[in-house]
């Protein structure tokens, strides 16, 4: 089970570090009743990844294209779209195979 964070590549480290931080809880808060999420942190289940993705802008609209996700914003930023959070899922779309990773 994984949790998918996707940034828009044109974000600063510590902008995109927030987005990771915020988006995660938002994503927690959102989804928190649904079993997917229970069986996530369970801290007796090995499932507790995440996938940080660095995504353009073309990349960034497909994905809105899925379900189950979160948007964050930055205020700083003037309220940009930073990042999308995925709930978290066994099985993802082949489109989320070919993301890169964020480094």
């Amino acid at each position: 089970m994984k949790m998918y964070i996707l940034v828009k590549g044109e974000i600063d480290l510590g902008h995109a570090m927030l987005a990771c931080a915020h988006g995660t809880l938002m994503c927690y808060l959102k989804f928190k009743d649904r079993e997917i999420m229970s069986d996530y942190i369970n801290p007796n289940l090995p499932n507790f990844k995440k996938c940080i993705c660095k995504v353009n802008e073309k990349e960034f609209e497909k994905a809105k294209t899925y379900e189950d996700y979160v948007v964050v914003t930055e205020s700083a930023l003037n309220g940009a779209e930073t990042a999308l959070v995925f709930c978290p899922r066994q099985e993802w779309s082949k489109f989320f195979s070919f993301l890169r990773l964020y480094k």
